[in-house]
C-alpha cells in the first residue's frame, strides 16, 4: 500500500467471469485529507487510481505499472467522512499483448463517484 493507512480493504471477490467487486472504507483521519482540504475532505483522484492498481495487483497476483488511462470520469467528491465505504466493480482482462486491462466503476450508495479504463504492464 502506497499510503498507510489511507484505506482499509474489507474484501475482494470474484462476481463473473473477469468481473470483481471489492469493498473499502477509507480513512478519514488521514493525513492527506489535513491538506485536501481542511474541514472539507475530498478524497484525491490520483489516489483513487493508486487504490484501483493496488487492489488490480491483488487479482492478478503481479506487480503493475500504470500505461494509459482514459475515460477517467470523476461524478461525484468522495468525502471520506460522509461516505468512507466504497465499493469498486472491476473488469480485468489480459491482452494479447500482454497487458491488463481493466475497467472500473467506483461507487458509494447509489452514487458513482468514478468510471476508469485503464491499462497496466506487469513488472
Amino acid at each position: 500500500m502506497l499510503f498507510k493507512d489511507f484505506y482499509t480493504l474489507q474484501s475482494v471477490d470474484s462476481t463473473g467471469e473477469a468481473a470483481y467487486t471489492a469493498k473499502i472504507t477509507l480513512n478519514a483521519r488521514h493525513e492527506i485529507f489535513q491538506g485536501h482540504f481542511p474541514g472539507n475532505p475530498v478524497t484525491p483522484g490520483v489516489c483513487m487510481m493508486q487504490i484501483i492498481k493496488e487492489i488490480t495487483k491483488q487479482i492478478i497476483n503481479a506487480p503493475l505499472q500504470l500505461q494509459s488511462a482514459s475515460n477517467v470520469k470523476f461524478t461525484a467528491i468522495i468525502n471520506p467522512v460522509v461516505n468512507p465505504d466504497l465499493t469498486l466493480e472491476f473488469e480485468v482482462n489480459e491482452t494479447e499483448e500482454g497487458l491488463i486491462k481493466v475497467k472500473n466503476t467506483t461507487a458509494y450508495g447509489e452514487t458513482i463517484a468514478l468510471k476508469l479504463s485503464c491499462m497496466f504492464v506487469k513488472r
